[in-house]
């Protein structure tokens, strides 16, 4: 799968490669209807943000998840010759049914597996303990867009360097705003005395498909079952006005917010595996 190093590849594109994982799918989608290149050559799919370099995932590789793609030097050779530049490392993995531990050569190389788990719903219900307090609409001044920039920025509890941490989200919600703008879908907002405490979107990956993007909480008030009722809500646009069968969310599968995804109808059909190595300014716990 990774034995011929992109950079000797042909310059014409080979044929649409099929992308099986619904995770991946969806986000290539929607990186492309945000600007991104994707580019296909026969055993692997390139995808680059040029509007958002400073985005991981936004600018990697995806090769087929099979024995070939274990051969960790040569899928990191591949991904050198594909961003000569780039200080990160991202490689995904199309597939289903993944395990991490097929993965221990990329360890071993010094990068990090990604797991996430990937969950649909094809109808939704209230959660159990609706919050009623926040009023819940869509992101459409120009002072939501800047308070969204702020909540993701509040968000940033990896460690991130701040500097380039910011950048990406000033990036990434000029992008998320152009979707809305464009019709693609929308970003949505609980709001707490007009101060924006929770966010996420949902952009239609294809007909029939729509996918979250950025489920984020302020970290002063989680537990206050804000998170849910704004899945809810935003499910119920994505059924109706996107004309959605199928909503699709990616998550955590260690994160506790995945029960909340589960409490008002999603469940987990696929899980969905990567690996990443961080910029060195990046690294968690590095002194500010």
């Amino acid at each position: 799968m990774c034995g011929t190093p992109a950079g000797r590849a042909s310059q014409l594109q080979s044929p649409a490669v099929e992308i099986v994982s619904l995770g991946y799918r969806t986000d290539i989608a929607l990186l492309e209807r945000g600007g991104s290149s994707v580019e296909h050559h026969g055993d692997h799919v390139v995808v680059r943000s040029p509007n958002n370099p400073t985005f991981w995932w936004g600018n990697f590789l995806l090769v087929a998840d099979d024995a070939a793609a274990r051969d960790a030097d040569r899928c990191l050779e591949r991904f050198a010759d594909a961003f000569p530049a780039a200080r990160h490392v991202a490689i995904g993995f199309d597939g289903t049914r993944g395990q991490a531990s097929d993965l221990a050569a990329y360890v071993d190389a010094g990068l990090t597996v990604e797991e996430s788990a990937v969950m649909t719903a094809r109808s939704v219900h209230p959660p159990p303990r609706p919050n009623t307090d926040a009023t819940y609409r869509q992101l459409t001044s120009d002072d939501d867009w800047a308070q969204s920039v702020e909540l993701r920025v509040a968000c940033n509890e990896d460690g991130l360097e701040p500097v380039r941490y910011r950048e990406f989200a000033v990036d990434r919600t000029a992008t998320s705003r152009e979707l809305s703008d464009a019709g693609h879908g929308g970003w949505f907002g609980a709001f707490l005395d007009d101060r924006l405490v929770s966010q996420m979107g949902l952009v239609a990956a294809s007909p029939g498909l729509a996918r979250f993007q950025s489920v984020e909480t302020h970290p002063d008030v989680r537990g206050r079952g804000l998170a849910g009722t704004l899945v809810h809500h935003v499910s119920r646009y994505g059924f109706g006005e996107l004309g959605a069968q199928t909503l699709v969310m990616v998550a955590d599968p260690a994160y506790l917010a995945i029960r909340v995804y589960r409490s008002v109808g999603f469940a987990v059909s696929e899980t969905q595996l990567g690996v990443q190595r961080r910029p060195p300014e990046d690294t968690p716990g590095r002194p500010r």
